[in-house]
C-alpha cells in the first residue's frame, strides 16, 4: 500500500517571493519540482493591475510552465488600506481577478479583513462585515471563494473575530487563509489560533521568524518561534487537504516595499527544502 501523501494540496510557493519577473518566478517553483504556484504581483506589480496583453502574457506563461495556480493574492483589505478606503475600488479588483480565476483554472482569492481608520471598535467590526459580506456575495455569483489571511485587519489576531466573520457573511464564498508566520509579527501563538480555526482554513503560507529589535526577522521554516512544525501536525493531524505554500519573507518583504531581486531565487530555493524536509518529518 503507498503511503498517504500529504499534504493533498501538495507544496507551492507565492513566485514573487524568489523573483520579480515572471519567468524567473515560474523557474523557481519548478526547481523545487513542484507543479503549483501562488501569484501575487509581476515585475512589482498586483497581477489585478496588469493590462491586457500582461494578463494574456501571464496565462500562456503559466500554461507553458504546466503548473496550476492555487490562489491569487489580492490587495483587498489589505495592510496599504483602510476600512474607509472606497469600497468599488475593491469590487473592481475582485472583477479583474475573476476574469484571471477563469482563465488560470483557479478559485482562490486572498483577502483581509482591513485596518481601521479611527472607527470605534463596534464601528470597525460592523464595516467590515458589510464590505466582505458584499465581496463574498459577488465572489459567489463569479464561481470563486474569498481567503481571510490572518495578517491586517480586524479578524486578523482573534480566533473569535474570525469566527464571528465566517458566521456574520454566512457563506462557503468566504473561508480562512491560514499564516503559520503571522503571529511573530502580530503579537500571537500561531498554533492556538490554528487549533481554533482549523476546520475552516483552505489554505496555508508557511513562513517563520524570530524577534528582533525593529519587528520580525525572518528565517528559514522551523529556525523560528512560529511554530511550524507544531502547526503542521495539527494540520495533518486534522486532516487538512490543502496546499502549504511557501511565503518566506527572505526576499520580499511588500509590507516594506522591498521586493525580490532577479538573484533571490536561492533563498526561496533554500527554505523550499526546508519545508520538504519538515512536512516529510511531520507525524501522521
Amino acid at each position: 500500500m503507498r503511503a498517504e501523501t500529504w499534504p493533498a494540496g501538495g507544496l507551492t510557493g507565492i513566485g514573487d517571493e524568489a523573483a520579480p519577473d515572471l519567468d524567473g518566478q515560474l523557474a523557481a517553483v519548478r526547481a523545487l519540482g513542484w507543479n503549483a504556484v501562488e501569484l501575487r504581483t509581476v515585475d512589482g506589480h498586483a497581477v489585478a493591475a496588469l493590462d491586457g496583453a500582461g494578463r494574456d502574457r501571464l496565462v500562456r506563461a503559466v500554461h507553458a510552465a504546466e503548473l496550476t495556480v492555487v490562489c491569487l493574492d489580492s490587495r483587498i483589505g489589505g495592510w496599504a488600506g483602510s476600512v474607509l478606503d472606497p469600497l468599488d475600488r475593491d469590487t473592481a479588483e475582485l472583477s479583474a481577478l475573476a476574469g484571471l480565476c477563469a482563465d488560470l483554472g483557479t478559485s482562490f482569492v486572498r483577502i483581509m479583513s482591513y485596518p481601521n481608520a479611527g472607527l470605534p471598535a463596534h464601528g470597525w467590526r460592523r464595516a467590515v462585515i458589510d464590505r466582505i459580506r458584499v465581496l463574498t456575495d459577488l465572489a459567489a455569483g463569479y464561481g470563486i471563494t474569498l481567503l481571510h489571511e490572518n495578517c491586517a485587519g480586524w479578524a486578523a489576531t482573534s480566533a473569535q473575530r474570525g469566527l464571528e466573520l465566517l458566521d456574520a457573511v454566512g457563506s462557503p464564498a468566504l473561508r480562512l487563509l491560514f499564516d503559520v508566520g503571522n503571529g511573530v509579527a502580530h503579537g500571537y501563538d500561531a498554533p492556538s489560533l490554528l487549533a481554533e480555526l482549523l476546520p475552516f482554513v483552505a489554505h496555508v503560507h508557511v513562513k517563520d521568524a524570530v524577534d528582533g529589535p525593529a519587528g520580525p526577522v525572518y528565517t528559514l521554516p522551523g529556525d523560528g518561534r512560529a511554530g511550524v512544525a507544531e502547526c503542521l501536525r495539527l494540520l495533518r493531524s486534522g486532516g487538512y487537504a490543502g496546499a502549504l505554500s511557501l511565503e518566506p519573507h527572505l526576499a520580499t518583504r511588500p509590507h516594506e516595499d522591498r521586493w525580490a531581486g532577479s538573484t533571490d531565487a536561492s533563498s526561496f530555493a533554500a527554505a523550499g527544502r526546508r519545508l520538504t524536509e519538515l512536512v516529510e518529518a511531520t507525524p501522521c
